[in-house]
């Protein structure tokens, strides 16, 4: 039986309803419309904005690659507020154990540092409100650092949407993007991987703890690269916004599911989550709480060739840390005591 939401509901749970669905709305499919936009515009009498757009496109061409073009502006926005009371969404050093203590001194130093994101959910959602906006008091948390987050390169082709995702501190998820942000000399840059990727959000359901992380270790060696401290975060209910349909490892649908994620970069998990009018289905996320704990930094010294027993140790040693910061305050977020992180 449907469960429609009661006519009496505030204006204020409203305006968080409908900031999370324009969100979601650009997550799914505002790239497909501004490329529609972009191309409709040339048969029309303002063709001229198009063809425009393209010279200043072909010459901000390499900009995603650049450390984008984050806007202040943007990222502060008061409907990023009403998204962030939506679930709500907060962020947290945690007990003994974050960053902002250790971060400071850093920054001095024109240290730059490389974060892990865990887990990837299905729509990224702590690490967008966290890193991506001013919502959650991030800067004020971390004085002196300038948060990026990683994002598939197919998103900065599109004609419109690339400005837009520059805009909040969204960058290309290469090597090459990765390499001129933590070498830039001013210190105090965040580069934020979502490690398990978009493989990752097939296993996204509530209660599942089980990360792509065992065989990753690309964002272990770019630490040793450019001897940037590591970050592990993780962010505690990102997994319990939406159910998904059973897609064990190995039945059909995942088999269907893994091989449209090689075609297509981006994977396709089928999910239900509540509408805006109703609680029983839709793919609106679900109303439950995130924290996004961010642990305390890992040294890490430069190393310009890395053997693979280096990478191997530290990588090792981010998992122990990471470990370390799910036990440290699993319990303060309704997870259960006998319940450990997974990798695969």
């Amino acid at each position: 039986m449907v469960e429609f939401a009661p006519l009496s509901v505030p204006w204020e749970r409203r305006l968080q309803t409908f900031a999370v669905l324009q969100w979601v709305f650009s997550f799914f499919v505002l790239a497909q419309i501004c490329t529609v936009v972009f191309i409709g515009l040339l048969f029309t009498r303002f063709w001229l904005f198009s063809v425009l757009y393209a010279i200043w496109w072909y010459l901000d061409r390499d900009k995603p690659w650049q450390g984008g073009r984050r806007s202040q502006a943007i990222r502060r926005w008061v409907i990023w507020k009403h998204m962030r009371d939506y679930f709500p969404i907060s962020v947290s050093t945690g007990s003994g154990c974050g960053m902002a203590r250790a971060v400071v001194p850093h920054v001095a130093m024109g240290e730059n540092y490389l974060a892990g994101f865990h887990p990837h959910g299905v729509l990224v959602t702590g690490a967008f409100v966290n890193l991506c906006t001013e919502s959650t008091g991030f800067p004020s948390l971390f004085p002196g650092i300038r948060p990026h987050l990683m994002m598939l390169p197919l998103w900065f082709r599109t004609p419109f949407f690339r400005d837009y995702i520059m805009s909040a501190g969204l960058v290309t998820s290469d090597k090459e993007s990765a390499d001129y942000i933590l070498n830039r000399k001013d210190g105090g840059n965040l580069l934020a991987i979502v490690v398990g990727g978009a493989q990752e959000a097939l296993n996204a359901r509530p209660g599942a703890y089980k990360l792509l992380l065992r065989n990753r270790k690309g964002f272990v060696k770019l630490a040793l690269l450019h001897g940037a401290a590591l970050v592990p975060i993780f962010s505690f209910g990102e997994n319990d916004l939406f159910h998904q349909v059973e897609n064990l490892p190995g039945s059909w649908l995942r088999r269907i599911q893994n091989k449209l994620q090689k075609i297509m970069g981006f994977s396709l998990p089928l999910i239900r989550g509540r509408g805006v009018f109703q609680y029983s289905f839709g793919f609106m996320p679900y109303r439950r709480p995130i924290t996004t704990v961010v642990g305390k930094p890992i040294a890490v010294q430069k190393t310009l060739e890395p053997s693979k027993e280096e990478v191997d140790r530290l990588h090792q040693r981010y998992i122990k840390e990471l470990c370390d910061l799910f036990e440290a305050h699993k319990l303060k977020y309704n997870v259960p005591i006998d319940q450990h992180l997974e990798f695969c």
